[in-house]
């Protein structure tokens, strides 16, 4: 079993983020940099494709911090995951699978409840009970 940051004898502040598995390097701020730029780049040349690119990298960046958040029970991110899967279900039935947009958004909608759902009680578990935990307040 892992040894935990107040297993070390180290009790983390509360606005404090858990750790990166791969240590202080800023790979997610990286990302959302690079992101941006590309994306400035896009919009200033009309480059529809890095506007892509900058808008995928920054959304990686920022999932990634969102879900280590989540997932260590330190912040609440239950909507912006489901929302994610939402994006992510609708837009492979409707640009990889075909199906017309007015079914693939209620099956998409049933994806996010799900994920809503079971987001909320992954953080539950982790924060020790509690269903939302928005800066320093607690619910």
């Amino acid at each position: 079993m892992p040894e935990t940051r107040a297993a070390r004898g180290r009790v983390p502040k509360p606005d404090e983020r858990p750790e990166a598995p791969w240590g202080k390097a800023p790979l997610a701020e990286l990302a959302i940099l690079a992101g941006i730029v590309c994306l400035v780049v896009g919009v200033l040349g009309t480059h529809y494709t890095l506007i892509g690119v900058g808008v995928a990298l920054a959304g990686l960046g920022g999932m990634e911090v969102a879900i280590r958040e989540h997932f260590a029970g330190c912040r609440s991110h239950t909507t912006l995951l489901a929302g994610f899967v939402f994006v992510v279900v609708v837009a492979v039935l409707f640009y990889k699978v075909g199906m017309v947009l007015a079914y693939a958004l209620p099956i998409g909608a049933v994806c996010f409840a799900a994920a809503f759902y079971l987001a909320r009680r992954a953080f539950q578990r982790a924060s020790g009970g509690l269903s939302f935990r928005i800066g320093g307040m607690r619910g």
